[in-house]
C-alpha cells in the first residue's frame, strides 16, 4: 500500500517563498549599506586629513629653523628646535594674549547675559511680532564692518577710548549679540514647556527659572554659542588694528608684526600662529561633548 506525501497548501508555499525573497533582499540591502558606510568613513577620514594637513604643516614649520622653513620644497626631516617659541616671549607676546583673552572672555559673558533673556522672550515667551524683532537683529549684520569703521573711530576718539581694551569689549559684544540671539532662540525653542510650567507652579521667578531650569537643559546650546562668540572675538582684526596702538593690542596684531619684506620670518610666524591658536583649540576640546550636541540641538524639530 503506497503512502501519499502530505499535501502542502499553495498559500503556505507561496508565503515561505515570499519570506525567503524578503530575507535575501534585506541581506543585499544590508551589504550595500555596509559598503556605503565604509566608503563614507573613508571619505570622512580623507576630508579630515585634508583640513588638518595645513595645521600640521604650520606646527611642523614652527619647529624648524628659518633656513629650513624657507627651502623649496620645505624640508620635512630638518632639525627640531623650540627657539622660535622662546623668541615669541622675548618679543613680549604675553600682553597681547592677555588683551585678547580679556576682550574675548568678558564680551562673551556679556553676550550670554544679554542674549539668553532676549532669546527666552522670543522663543519660550514670544512677544508680539517676534519675527520682526528677529529680522532687526539679523539686519544689523547686513552692513559690512568696514563701512562703519570711520564713524566708530570718530565716536571712540571723541570719547577718549582709543587704545582701550574696554572699547573692544563693547564692540565685540555688539558684534556677536545678534548671532547669539539667533542661536539661543533655536536652542531654547527645544526646551520642554512642561518643565517651565512645573517651575512656574512651584513659584519660581524669571531669574530662578533661567538659572535653575533653562540653563541646565540648554547647556549644549550655551556651550556652542559661547565658543562661536569667543572665536569671533579672538580672531577679530579690523577694529583691533584701527582702534588700538600699544596698550590694548591683541594677538592678531602681534602676528602681523612678524611679516616683513626683509629677512626670513616664516618659522617665527608659524610659531606665533600656533601659540595664538592654542586657546581656541583648548576651549573647543574642553567643550567638545556639549559642542557636538549644541550644534545639532536646534537643527531638527
Amino acid at each position: 500500500m503506497s503512502t501519499l506525501a502530505p499535501h502542502r497548501p499553495p498559500a503556505a508555499t507561496g508565503t515561505r517563498a515570499a519570506i525567503g525573497r524578503r530575507m535575501r533582499l534585506r541581506k543585499v540591502n544590508d551589504d550595500t549599506s555596509a559598503r556605503a558606510g565604509a566608503w563614507w568613513a573613508i571619505g570622512t577620514w580623507v576630508l579630515t586629513l585634508l583640513f588638518f594637513a595645513p595645521v600640521a604643516w604650520m606646527v611642523l614649520t614652527s619647529l624648524h629653523q628659518e633656513s629650513d622653513a624657507a627651502t623649496n620644497p620645505p624640508s620635512l626631516f630638518a632639525g627640531i628646535t623650540f627657539a622660535n617659541y622662546g623668541l615669541l616671549f622675548d618679543r613680549g607676546v604675553t600682553p597681547f594674549l592677555i588683551n585678547s583673552a580679556t576682550a574675548s572672555i568678558v564680551s562673551t559673558l556679556l553676550v550670554l547675559l544679554l542674549a539668553v533673556p532676549a532669546a527666552y522672550a522670543l522663543s519660550i515667551k514670544p512677544v508680539t511680532k517676534w519675527t520682526d524683532v528677529m529680522f532687526f537683529f539679523l539686519s544689523t549684520k547686513f552692513l559690512p564692518p568696514i563701512a562703519a569703521l570711520l564713524p566708530i573711530y570718530l565716536i571712540v576718539k571723541n570719547a577718549g577710548m582709543l587704545d582701550n581694551v574696554f572699547t573692544l569689549i563693547i564692540l565685540y559684544t555688539s558684534m556677536n549679540l545678534p548671532i547669539a540671539v539667533w542661536m539661543m532662540r533655536s536652542f531654547l525653542a527645544e526646551v520642554p514647556k512642561e518643565i517651565l510650567e512645573a517651575a512656574e507652579v512651584d513659584g519660581a521667578g524669571l531669574l530662578r527659572t533661567l538659572w535653575n531650569v533653562v540653563a541646565p537643559v540648554a547647556a549644549p546650546g550655551l556651550a556652542a554659542t559661547s565658543l562661536i562668540c569667543f572665536i569671533f572675538s579672538w580672531n577679530e582684526f579690523m577694529f583691533a588694528v584701527n582702534l588700538t596702538a600699544v596698550r590694548a593690542s591683541t594677538a592678531p596684531i602681534f602676528l602681523v608684526g612678524f611679516i616683513s619684506s626683509q629677512g626670513l620670518f616664516l618659522a617665527k610666524l608659524c610659531a606665533a600662529a600656533t601659540l595664538v591658536s592654542l586657546p581656541v583649540l583648548i576651549a573647543g576640546f574642553a567643550a567638545q561633548d556639549k559642542l557636538v550636541r549644541g550644534l545639532s540641538l536646534g537643527a531638527v524639530k
